[in-house]
């Protein structure tokens, strides 16, 4: 005999509150044979019963939302799914616009679907899923140490759409066990994914456990090392959802093919609240120590920590943009290990005919001269950098406007077999390193500054040259 039990309890496995009046299960105790003999089967009642969405609740019902997996039901239920091809869909969607791509995942998800919102231009998502007149539910990560700013902003944002954004909080033990081995800014010294890893990822892992899906802000423009390849729909390659196992999450990210000033647009156009931050240099905008301003000629993921010699800047919570080989270079440090040998097969840059590309026999050369005929500026790059490309436009437009001037700007490409040698001999630290070489000295000056654009490195080389 059999015993089938099945629960009333207004809290869904996913860990977020709802509504007891729109449960439709038996109270708790209640039992019913079933034909299969000394078998025990534990009946979940609130994954497909009518659930009204966070975001559909006006007021504050006083309770605390659990965290995600706090509670576990355990399930044997026989069910019939028809699998979806996401790859095909991907394809089918590729020009599709953000509302297009919001409404088809919120009718294929409904209640299992929620919007991850990070304090910055997601607020784009939300706007778009209230465009679509369905419902809908935001959850973000309280990490602890957001600027009071972005506080501010979850509160404007609650009350401009009339939800309740599902936050979700780091593991206090875990936390502590950190701060007090490590104190509380060890990532300076050694990498930010191991805090990130703490206050973000295992929060993310324990929300969207109670989750079939997940929709994301990723744009390809936000950073050319990880991002530039990402679909508008996938099966999530890190994280598992509600059902558990590989395929079991589907990630949704309705601005892949949006560019950032386009965002802005339409952000302006809707007249939704930002990020205070943003108007004062904020880009990308992550924890208070982790993040700030972007300076001239620099790229958007350049404000995110910002100490570590990286290019492959993800926290963790979108990891599996990394391709093979990149995760080594995750903890920073690296600049340039995802590429095995630091010679990967990609476009070339800075490329004009006001620019000399020199060989390492030409630098070399240049080095060794005491009394040069010209003052050289030359960048040490790697064409895979996303900051050298970010820079790329203002080091060409300098190279034109020094054309027969005097001054000699060049390139040479330091990853991979010249990295070395670039290290030893000529300063390298991080990629792009920028070196003016006077006319009548041997040792080339390092220029020491992160603002990369006209202005500003003719500045420098005015006040050499």
């Amino acid at each position: 005999m059999a015993l089938s039990v099945s629960s009333s309890s207004s809290i869904s496995a996913s860990g977020f509150s709802r509504s007891s009046q729109e449960l439709k299960a038996p109270q708790f105790g209640s039992f019913k044979l079933l034909d299969r003999p000394t078998t025990f089967v534990i009946v979940s009642s609130q994954r497909r019963c009518a659930v009204k969405p966070l975001n559909a609740e006006p007021k504050r019902n006083g309770s605390v939302v659990p965290l995600a997996a706090t509670i576990a039901a355990p399930e044997i239920a026989e069910k019939v799914e028809v699998e979806e091809d996401y790859e095909k869909l991907a394809k089918e969607l590729v020009n599709g616009s953000p509302l297009e791509i919001m409404d088809k995942a919120l009718e294929k998800f409904g209640d299992d679907i929620a919007i991850a919102f990070s304090g910055a231009e997601d607020v784009a998502l939300i706007e778009y899923a209230k465009l679509t007149g369905r419902p809908f539910r935001v959850f973000s990560l309280d990490t602890g140490r957001l600027n009071p700013e972005t506080y501010h902003f979850f509160d404007q944002v609650e009350k401009h759409y009339g939800i309740r954004i599902e936050y979700m909080f780091p593991d206090a033990v875990e936390v502590q066990a950190l701060v007090r081995n490590k104190g509380l800014f060890s990532f300076y010294e050694d990498g930010h994914q191991e805090c990130c890893r703490v206050r973000k990822v295992r929060p993310l892992r324990r929300a969207l456990k109670g989750l079939r899906a997940w929709i994301t802000g990723q744009r390809k423009d936000q950073s050319p090392g990880t991002r530039s390849e990402i679909p508008v729909v996938q099966v999530d390659p890190v994280f598992e959802g509600l059902d558990g196992g590989a395929g079991s999450l589907i990630k949704w990210n309705p601005m892949a093919n949006v560019e950032g000033q386009d965002v802005w647009k339409f952000l302006r156009t809707m007249d939704v609240p930002v990020n205070s931050l943003h108007s004062k240099g904020y880009i990308s905008i992550g924890c208070e120590p982790c993040t700030r301003p972007v300076l001239p000629g620099q790229h958007e993921r350049e404000g995110r920590w910002w100490w570590e010699d990286a290019t492959a800047k993800e926290c963790g919570l979108h990891k599996g943009n990394l391709k093979q080989g990149d995760a080594a270079q995750l903890n920073g440090n690296g600049n340039g290990a995802a590429h095995a040998n630091g010679a990967a097969t990609v476009a070339d840059i800075f490329n004009s005919e006001n620019l000399v590309n020199l060989s390492r026999a030409g630098i070399e050369n240049l080095l060794k001269l005491e009394n040069r005929k010209e003052p050289w500026l030359v960048v040490l790059y790697a064409p895979w950098c996303q900051f050298c490309q970010g820079m790329e436009a203002s080091y060409v437009e300098l190279a034109d406007k020094l054309a027969g001037s005097g001054v000699k700007v060049g390139k040479f490409r330091a990853d991979g077999d010249q990295k070395g040698f670039s290290k030893q001999e000529l300063q390298l630290g991080s990629f792009p390193t920028i070196l003016f070489f006077p006319k009548h000295s041997s040792r080339p000056i390092k220029y020491p500054s992160e603002k990369r654009d006209v202005d500003s490195l003719m500045t420098f080389v005015n006040a050499l040259r």
